[in-house]
């Protein structure tokens, strides 16, 4: 997966270091790791594109831990922007200093300076990712974050594999990611990539000057069992995954076992990731068969729309008895895809999911919140637009979220002087009476909700029930949540609580809003500190669609968020205080 050099010699510096804490086994240990976060130039598709990297790598350096350990990543910063990394999925549990939000816990590490993240990986099983929160840095710079059971593999809650491959989606750019998120908060989104990719690989559907772009390769062996922690990585589209000729037993989302079930066809959001199980045991003499990424890009009633695809190969080799080899010469069997406009499939497959080790569902709601994302109107009827003309903007009840510019939301907070945050504004509960999807005049605001520790929330996250609608895959840093259902149109609250999952819900720190229709969700305020909510599609989180819950201290000091880290970010350079995906 490491990527290659165009043009130039690069030297990157590298180590990781697990150092024991006693000699017990099963005891916690201290995984440390070094980011070099640098500018290199890669050339695909008959272009050299300068691209933003950790140690030369994309992806890049996927981190493993066993639940329970301290993770100590040294993040140098050798690129001529801002950046920092957050720890997608990781509850950071009274440590919000460590969450790497840009703007929003922390100001971006600046060019030749450095900041060491520290926290522990407490209570979570399965496949998290890390990525850059400044703008769309996170295109390419991003990698897996795997945790294992503190009592070894030999306790997974389903046949242990005989391997586990990270398997991360994304997408290939050739704009730059500051200019394209600039873009994106103006609403211009014309701008597309150029291909997806699989672990870094274009594929072979890629090729300039008759030149074919390499396929990711996934070697395997006949009759064994591989454990895929799959990634989607993307700015932008859920993803169709088949493998042609097998079928998966997806076993957890987002860091938490479901109970298991079996499909040919993965969908997975932009910042989900999924675990299945894939047995390699598609033909008695093995062969070679296509992976696909496929992009869903349906957009309402829109049917022409750009079709985002990658894929690789698995390729069978000989096992001990000798049988599995593949034909290297021979066809590649290639999967039938669902229609990448449609998005029935997405919807049934996150309906399916249930959760494996089901806790109780807190029953005595606190605080409810009926959220509306869609689109609205920075001008008025008969204004006239700045330039770049732009006026439409994506929005959560009505509020078009904006980053503070001078620091980040965390510390005005707990230095209580929000006099620091300007544009400041208090997240309504609920959008205005009126409001028309998709339509009318909107405004920007630094959004927040506050709320008091050990507080129950229930969330209904209501899209477009319009023609004109898309799905939106929402993440809320700090916490998990219940997911306790789905539904399309509009949300009536006393018809659909009868829907609700109150047994063994799925437990996400994602949410995906279906096109059409909405999603509710449930979670408990244990974790004080400042906790974004936002789209993980670029163009929406860019443009405005987040908003953050403020969570109070409890009453205790083990309940009260402590003083940030003596390295903690400052905002220096006005340059780099934007960005935040």
């Amino acid at each position: 997966m490491a990527a290659s050099v165009a043009g130039c010699f690069f030297f990157f510096f590298f180590f990781a270091v697990v150092l024991a804490t006693a000699s017990s086994g099963g005891s916690a240990a201290l995984v440390e790791h070094t980011f070099i976060v640098s500018q290199m130039k890669l050339n695909h598709l008959c272009n050299d594109t300068l691209v933003t990297v950790v140690n030369g790598q994309l992806p890049g350096p996927a981190i493993e831990v066993t639940e329970g350990d301290s993770l100590v990543v040294h993040v140098v910063n050798k690129s001529p922007h801002g950046v920092t990394i957050h720890w997608h999925g990781v509850k950071q549990q009274l440590n919000c200093w460590a969450d790497g939000a840009g703007m929003i816990t922390q100001c971006p590490i600046q060019p030749n300076k450095n900041f060491t993240y520290r926290f522990d990986v407490a209570g979570q099983e399965g496949t998290l990712w890390w990525h850059a929160h400044v703008t769309s840095l996170r295109v390419t710079v991003h990698g897996a974050l795997i945790i294992r059971p503190r009592s070894g593999p030999d306790s997974y809650p389903f046949p242990k594999p005989d391997k586990e491959i990270p398997i991360v989606i994304g997408e290939w750019w050739e704009t730059d990611p500051f200019e394209l998120d600039r873009r994106f908060a103006n609403s211009d989104f014309a701008d597309v990539p150029r291909s997806s990719t699989i672990n870094g690989k274009l594929g072979d559907l890629n090729t300039c000057s008759g030149v074919t772009e390499d396929n990711y390769v996934l070697e395997v062996e006949l009759g064994k069992t591989y454990l895929l922690r799959i990634v989607n990585a993307a700015l932008h589209p859920q993803y169709y995954f088949k493998i042609a000729g097998h079928t998966f037993t997806v076993v957890a989302v987002d860091a938490n076992y479901v109970k298991p079930y079996m499909t040919d066809t993965i969908v997975i959001a932009a910042g989900e990731t999924v675990d299945v199980l894939v047995v390699a045991a598609a033909a008695p003499t093995g062969g070679r068969y296509y992976m696909v990424a496929l992009g869903i890009m349906s957009l309402g009633p829109l049917t022409k729309t750009p079709v985002f695809i990658s894929r690789g190969v698995m390729s069978y080799t000989a096992n001990a008895s000798g049988k599995g080899t593949s034909d290297d010469t021979g066809p590649i069997m290639v999967p039938e895809m669902p229609d990448y406009r449609d998005e029935t499939m997405s919807f049934y497959f996150h309906g399916n999911l249930t959760s494996l080790r089901p806790v109780p569902v807190p029953g005595n709601i606190d605080e409810r919140l009926l959220i509306a994302v869609d689109t609205g109107r920075l001008c008025r009827q008969g204004s006239v637009p700045s330039p770049p003309a732009y006026c439409m903007v994506t929005r959560m009840n009505n509020i078009s979220f904006q980053l503070p510019t001078t620091t980040s939301l965390l510390q005005a907070y707990y230095k209580k002087d929000i006099t620091m945050i300007t544009s400041l504004r208090d997240f309504p509960s609920r959008p205005p009476p009126r409001i028309v999807f998709n339509r009318g005049y909107t405004s920007r605001g630094v959004s927040v909700w506050r709320v008091r520790y050990n507080t129950t929330v229930e969330v209904v996250l209501q899209g477009p029930p319009t023609p004109a609608s898309y799905s939106n895959p929402m993440h809320l840093h700090g916490h998990d949540f219940f997911i306790l259902a789905q539904g399309l149109g509009r949300y009536n609250a006393e018809k659909d609580v009868y829907a609700y999952n109150l047994v063994d819900p799925p437990v996400r720190n994602m949410a995906l809003v279906p096109m059409y229709g909405w999603t509710v969700i449930r979670f408990v305020t244990t974790n004080p500190g400042v906790w974004f909510l936002h789209c993980h599609l670029a163009q929406h989180v860019s443009s405005g669609m987040a908003m953050a819950f403020v969570v109070e201290n409890g009453p205790t000091t083990d309940t009260t968020l402590p003083p940030p880290p003596a390295d903690y970010p400052s905002c220096d350079d006005p340059d780099d205080k934007v960005g935040y995906e």
